[in-house]
């Protein structure tokens, strides 16, 4: 009996061990650390981001051609270059011109001599008439070549007059003060009348230029007040006012040119990279990525993250917003504080008191 219950007793602490052994190895896994969010802090410079990129540009701004067919042999300018009123820019080659005024002179010198011979025919065929030698038939036959022969030298004339004035179009000359701002052309090319070949642009008078969509249109009118900052000097602001808006939207992005005058004063070059916004107490207003907004039975609303020490959590809060978004961001009328957190993406897979994690900078 002793040597019966011995096995049995090996056996049952050999299944307890393994048991235990196998209850010490299996561990519940460890929960997920929370999702982190990506997410900004509402501040004073989130309104400096509500601001719209443009280019300053020439008010005053002409593409020069000639006015005649012919060969580009000289452009003694490039871009960039300060000319002043009257001085030669490019010239044509003036061979085929110079032929040109030689053909018409030779046209008006063979003009005057049959005009001559007419005179003269004109002249002995009245004094035969005079005498009944030569009929009245005779007579209008060499009154109407005279004519023709003075209406021939007169075209003559006037088209060596035009000839000449095409040997003068041989030369570009700037028509004011300004600066180089494209060359279309080199030496060498044939280019015809009217095509571009430089553009001018007044040096006085430069404007700051936007696009807009006609959302955003609907609240900018002539006359109303912006500030003008270069990224590289983001503290010099410039003010602006809106002189012109372009009445027919562009094919492709469908926003609309909006010109803003600078004054003489501002010392921007030309095709500088600059951003604008509106002037007044609305640019004290935060601004958050259209992105971060969360519309929901008619209302605005934004995921604010509320952190205690090391655990964070995300609720719901409705704010309102200056219709329509400017430049991708929305301004925030009431709603938000300085210091509080706001989610800006993945906004949709968040619910109301949801633990989260760090914030990522965007």
């Amino acid at each position: 009996m002793r040597k019966v219950l011995i096995p049995a007793l090996l056996v049952v602490m050999t299944l307890a061990q393994q048991a235990a052994g196998f209850g010490m190895s299996r561990q519940d896994p460890a929960p997920e650390p929370p999702r982190p969010v990506v997410s900004v802090l509402v501040s004073d410079d989130l309104a400096a981001r509500h601001s719209i990129p443009g280019v300053i540009a020439a008010r005053i701004e002409v593409a020069l051609g000639f006015q005649t067919l012919g060969r580009l042999t000289a452009r003694d300018v490039d871009v960039g270059d300060i000319v002043r009123q009257g001085q030669v820019l490019a010239s044509l080659d003036p061979g085929d011109l110079q032929g040109d005024v030689r053909a018409a002179q030779a046209a008006v010198d063979a003009a005057q001599v049959e005009l001559r011979t007419a005179q003269a025919s004109a002249d002995r065929t009245r004094a035969l008439a005079r005498r009944n030698v030569a009929s009245a038939a005779q007579l209008e036959q060499v009154e109407r070549a005279l004519a023709a022969a003075m209406a021939a030298e007169q075209q003559a004339e006037s088209e060596l007059i035009r000839a000449r004035d095409a040997e003068g179009f041989a030369e570009m000359r700037a028509p004011f003060d300004g600066v180089i701002s494209a060359v279309h052309a080199n030496p060498g090319a044939v280019v015809s009348a009217g095509e571009p070949v430089i553009r001018l642009s007044a040096q006085k008078g430069i404007e700051a230029v936007i696009d807009l969509p006609d959302t955003a249109l609907s609240r900018v009118k002539a006359g109303d007040r912006y500030e003008i900052w270069s990224e590289d000097e983001p503290d010099r602001l410039l003010p602006a006012t809106v002189s012109q808006i372009e009445p027919v939207a562009d094919a492709m992005t469908r926003t609309r040119q909006v010109h803003l005058s600078l004054g003489d004063d501002a010392a921007l070059r030309l095709g500088a990279l600059v951003r604008a916004r509106p002037a007044g107490p609305a640019q004290a207003r935060p601004t958050l990525p259209e992105g971060a907004i969360l519309q929901r039975d008619g209302a605005s609303l934004v995921w604010i993250v509320t952190r205690d020490g090391d655990r964070a959590s995300v609720s719901l809060r409705p704010v309102q917003i200056q219709d329509p978004p400017l430049g991708g961001r929305v301004a925030i009328r009431s709603g938000l504080a300085t210091g509080d957190e706001v989610v800006i993406r993945g906004i949709h897979s968040l619910a109301e008191g949801q633990a989260v994690g760090a914030s990522v900078a965007p």
